[in-house]
């Protein structure tokens, strides 16, 4: 399992120092790194090819949308 970064930047590069943030974000870390194996594990299993489920994946992590970029 993936282990989550030492330190989580903030925009200004320093790093988030809250507890509590630290916390959720570790989790939230853990909670992904499990449902992106168990997604990987099936396609890969039902027969998608690993390289192009890595990219199918990594895809949806650059079609992220920033809360910070949103049109409101």
């Amino acid at each position: 399992m993936s282990v989550p970064p030492a330190l989580w930047p903030q925009p200004d590069g320093t790093p988030i120092a809250c507890r509590e943030k630290l916390k959720v974000l570790a989790e939230n870390h853990a909670e992904l790194a499990q449902a992106l194996q168990d997604a990987f594990e099936d396609a890969v299993l039902m027969g998608v090819d690993e390289h192009a489920m890595r990219g199918i994946l990594a895809g949806l992590v650059q079609g992220l949308v920033s809360p910070r970029r949103r049109d409101r």
